[in-house]
């Protein structure tokens, strides 16, 4: 097999005229940072998703930052998430005083096992943080169950979800925080962003003081037409407001999320057609229950050779590749400071030390996939 002179990236986001004049639009108007686009992106998200509100941020971790903190999540508390999952949501509850406590997933989808979280719930437990892993969602039905029979909160890890449908839902429409991310390699992007959507105004307002230092009004209130650049703070909150200029693109990327997400679907099924059977790994399988897959990743587990060892030899044949996730509770710090509260994870570290992401990008080629495949039967093959 011939070894392709240019580099295949893990990921590229899709940048086209639309998105770039919309972004020229945005600078040409002289207001670039939070403004009138990013209310029209919130908007847009609550279309959507069908949620009441959504408030946009600089990044998702920003966004579970502030509704930790606007949820009075603190020391002595515990929050039930996956350990199969980016650190940043546990770097967040560590930050907070609060302790993660882990369920084991579900091996195929790598989603977190909604049946083992009911074990988990404590007299401290506060919320739980279920991710919709590689775009595929949680079992949104026993952990919204599971919440209402021990009053407890629920945040969706949504950073994979846009496009993502649980029986007819979408991600974030279930009343609850949900927590977006537009990080370039998302199935939309903002260059670096986020968003919370939620049904509750009370909350909505406490966490839009926290986004933007406390103020009630933001720049687009006290220095537009009509503005009045006094405030006040009640409380100290943070910076982490969207500029206008990175809503801008992710306007412009709203308009095509369909057609990014069908492409996505199209590349994920060529994968696993060609990947079908092919002794060495295992393919990335899907919830059994009604849903819409938004193939944010294709995560498959590589058993006859070492990882590492795969990893380089992708590189040969000039593949990237991605590694979503290691296993939080496998990680320095939250070993040491959560050692007397990780329990087994038999399923979670069976999957941890063989997963790889494939590449996978709207403007990926049908050809390129085949090229990934062929590589991989090879090196399967040869090692």
């Amino acid at each position: 097999m011939k070894v392709r002179k240019d580099f295949l990236p893990f990921s590229r986001p899709s940048i086209g005229k639309s998105e770039i004049n919309k972004v020229t639009s945005c600078l040409k108007s002289g207001w670039i940072t939070t403004g009138g686009l990013c209310r029209e992106f919130e908007e847009k998200f609550c279309q959507l998703t069908g949620s009441q509100q959504a408030i946009s941020l600089n990044s998702a971790t920003a966004g579970m930052h502030i509704t930790l903190s606007a949820l009075n999540i603190g020391e002595g508390d515990e929050i039930i998430t996956p350990s199969m999952t980016f650190a940043s949501t546990i770097n967040m509850i560590a930050l907070r005083g609060a302790t993660p406590v882990f369920v084991d997933i579900d091996y195929g989808t790598l989603n977190m096992n909604a049946d083992l979280i009911e074990e988990k719930i404590s007299r401290r437990t506060k919320a739980i943080i279920p991710v919709h892993f590689a775009g595929a969602p949680a079992d949104m039905d026993k952990i919204n169950e599971l919440a209402r029979k021990y009053k407890l909160t629920v945040i969706e890890d949504a950073a994979h979800a846009v496009g993502t449908y649980y029986k007819g839902i979408h991600a974030g429409g279930f009343g609850h925080p949900a927590i977006f991310s537009f990080h370039p390699i998302k199935n939309i992007t903002t260059g670096e962003g986020g968003m919370i959507t939620l049904n509750d105004a009370g909350l909505e307002k406490k966490l839009r003081l926290l986004r933007f230092h406390g103020i009630e009004r933001d720049a687009w209130k006290r220095y537009g037409k009509g503005g009045n650049p006094s405030y006040d703070i009640a409380e100290p909150g943070y910076k982490y407001n969207m500029p206008d200029v990175l809503a801008a693109l992710g306007l412009a990327q709203m308009e095509r999320w369909q057609e990014f997400n069908l492409q996505r679907t199209r590349l994920a099924g060529i994968y696993s057609e060609e990947l079908n059977g092919l002794s060495g790994i295992d393919l990335p399988e899907v919830p059994e229950y009604d849903h819409v897959h938004a193939w944010h990743l294709f995560v498959i587990k590589v058993l006859a050779v070492n990882r590492d060892q795969f990893m380089n030899r992708l590189s040969d044949y000039n593949i990237g590749y991605g590694l979503h996730f290691p296993a939080t509770h496998t990680l320095k710090y939250v070993r040491e400071k959560y050692s007397q509260t990780i329990g087994p994870l038999p399923q979670t570290e069976r999957a941890a030390q063989k997963i790889i992401s494939l590449p996978l990008f709207p403007d990926m080629r049908e050809q390129e996939v085949n090229y990934v495949c062929k590589a991989i039967k090879e090196i399967i093959k040869n090692g």
